[in-house]
């Protein structure tokens, strides 16, 4: 839940809040209340100001996920799909945009103003496996070239899970879908 509450909102309210008890402590000539809303309200408001300019809000989800996908998603998802969730699903502060570390090894962001933009996430079950749906917006990266860095986008985002990329003409759109392996059932020999 507090991944999901901004930083700079809350750093922004605390700052004005206290800069507002600052300035009317002043008014009644309150030396104590007047000090903590100058030297605390103060830097809290413009530390929120700064946030705020620095800010990524979360990718939304394009489809609710349904029960049976969580059970599925605590019995197989691996680490890796895990954090990639939950990174691109909070708020997040100093990065150009969600992925853009991941996107600039794989080769799929030359530079800045070229780069996809991931502009939702959905969660589906694949063949009794789970998976994870990116959904970028790509006007400048092609099919081919996406398609180009699957076996790349595999090992990067592995093991144990397989890429697998639609596309969209019409709308620009690149659909990556990170699915999980199964995982082997451990075979128990007979005692």
């Amino acid at each position: 839940m507090f991944r999901l509450i901004p930083l700079s909102l809350v750093l922004i309210n605390l700052g004005g809040l206290l800069t507002l008890i600052g300035f009317f402590a002043y008014a009644i000539q309150d030396a104590t209340f007047n000090l903590i809303g100058f030297f605390y309200g103060i830097p809290l408001f413009l530390g929120g100001l700064a946030l705020k300019s620095a800010e990524l809000e979360p990718v939304p989800f394009t489809e609710l996920t349904s029960a049976s996908i969580l059970k599925l998603r605590d019995r197989s998802a691996t680490d890796t799909l895990n954090q990639i969730r939950k990174d691109v699903t909070r708020y997040r502060y100093g990065q150009e945009a969600h992925l853009d570390i991941a996107l600039e090894k794989l080769g799929l962001a030359p530079s800045d103003d070229d780069r996809p933009v991931l502009t939702g996430i959905k969660e589906s079950e694949i063949g009794g496996d789970y998976a994870l749906t990116l959904d970028f917006y790509s006007p400048f990266m092609k099919i081919d070239v996406w398609q180009e860095k699957n076996e790349k986008i595999t090992k990067f985002f592995g093991p144990g899970v397989t890429a697998h990329i639609d596309y969209d003409d019409t709308s620009e759109k690149v659909n990556l879908t990170l699915i999980a392996d199964k995982v082997p059932v451990p075979v128990t020999s007979p005692a």
